[in-house]
C-alpha cells in the first residue's frame, strides 16, 4: 500500500495517493446510493444495524490478526462506547434522511461535515481555534447548506424537508464523532479501535430500536442484501480503513481536503443512476459547501507562515 510516513512526517501527496483518494470518496458517494438502494428490502435503521454487525466483524478479523484486541483499558471501553452511541445515532439519520430525500440532497448536506467540525473544534478542542480563513470557509460552506435545505420544486424532486434535515442531523453526528476521537484517550487508542468501538456498539443498540421504524422486511430481494454486505465488508470496512491508512502517510489536511469531491460525485450519481435533477441551486450549494471545506482545511505553508 505504498511507503509509510518517513521520520520527517507526511510525505507530499504523490499519484497514487491523489487516485487512491479520489478512489475512495468516489466509493463514499457510492455508498449513498446503496443505503438508498438498500432501503427498498429493508426498514432503514434495521439495515444500519446489519451493516454494523458485518463491519464489526470484518474490523475485528483485522484488529485479530493485526494482535490489536488485547490491552483495552477502561478509559477506552468507556469512550469507545460513547463513540459508538453517537454513531448510532448518526446513521439512525443518515438512513432515514436517504429514505426520504434525494441521494444529492444527502450528500451535499451530510458532507458539510467540517463545517460543523470546525465550530465544535473552536469550542472544545483549545489547540484547533478558528481562524479567519476558516471563518469565512464556515461562513460559506453553511450559505451552501442552507441553499441546499432550501431547494424545493422540480429541481429537489424526491427531496423532503424532514429528509434533508435528518441528513444534517447525521453531518452533526458525525462532527462530534471525531471530536470525541480527538480526545488524548481515544486518539492514543488509534483510528482502527475507534472504527471497531463504533461498529461494535452501533450494531445492537440500532438492532434494538429498528421495531419502532417499521416492519423490518420490505420488498426484500437478492440485490439488497448483496448491496448490505458490501456496505458492511467493503465500504465501512475496507473503505474507512483505507482512509485512515492515507491519513497515516499523507497531510491530514491534505486528505480532508478532498472530501470536498464526495459531494460533487454524489450529484453525478444522483443524475446518472437515479435521474435526479439538477437545478442551479443545487449546484451553487455544492460549489460553495465544496470551497467551504477547502477554505477551512486551507493551511499556509512554512515559507507564508515565516514571512
Amino acid at each position: 500500500m505504498g511507503t509509510p510516513r518517513g521520520a520527517d512526517g507526511p510525505r507530499g501527496l504523490d499519484l497514487f495517493g491523489g487516485a487512491s483518494l479520489v478512489a475512495v470518496m468516489l466509493l463514499l458517494a457510492f455508498n449513498q446510493l446503496l443505503i438508498k438502494q438498500t432501503n427498498v428490502g429493508l426498514q432503514p435503521v434495521f439495515a444500519a444495524g446489519l451493516r454494523s454487525a458485518v463491519a464489526a466483524v470484518c474490523v475485528g478479523l483485522w484488529l485479530w490478526r493485526r494482535g490489536r484486541l488485547t490491552g483495552v483499558t477502561r478509559p477506552v471501553v468507556l469512550e469507545g462506547t460513547l463513540m459508538g452511541v453517537v454513531f448510532a445515532g448518526q446513521f439512525l439519520c443518515l438512513f432515514l434522511a436517504l429514505d426520504l430525500t434525494s441521494v444529492s440532497h444527502a450528500s451535499i448536506i451530510f458532507y458539510s461535515m467540517p463545517v460543523w467540525l470546525a465550530f465544535m473544534s473552536h469550542v472544545w478542542l483549545p489547540g484547533d481555534r478558528m481562524t479567519l480563513t476558516k471563518g469565512v470557509g464556515l461562513a460559506m460552506a453553511f450559505a451552501g447548506t442552507v441553499a441546499a435545505l432550501f431547494t424545493r420544486g422540480d429541481a429537489a424532486a424526491g427531496a423532503s424537508v424532514s429528509g434533508d434535515l435528518l441528513a444534517l442531523g447525521a453531518a452533526l453526528g458525525w462532527a462530534a464523532q471525531t471530536v470525541i476521537a480527538r480526545r488524548p484517550v481515544m486518539a492514543e487508542a488509534g483510528a482502527e479501535q475507534q472504527l471497531f468501538w463504533m461498529v461494535l456498539v452501533s450494531a445492537p443498540i440500532l438492532l434494538l430500536v429498528s421495531p419502532a421504524f417499521g416492519p423490518l422486511v420490505r420488498a426484500l430481494e437478492p440485490i439488497h442484501l448483496v448491496a448490505l454486505l458490501f456496505q458492511g465488508a467493503v465500504v465501512v470496512s475496507g473503505g474507512f480503513i483505507a482512509f485512515l491508512w492515507l491519513l497515516s502517510v499523507y497531510a491530514p489536511t491534505t486528505v480532508a481536503s478532498f472530501s470536498f469531491l464526495t459531494p460533487i460525485f454524489g450529484l453525478a450519481i444522483g443524475r446518472l443512476l437515479l435521474s435526479e435533477p439538477l437545478g442551479a441551486r443545487i449546484v451553487v450549494a455544492c460549489m460553495l459547501v465544496g470551497a467551504g471545506i477547502l477554505l477551512i482545511n486551507y493551511r499556509p505553508s512554512a515559507t507564508a507562515r515565516a514571512a
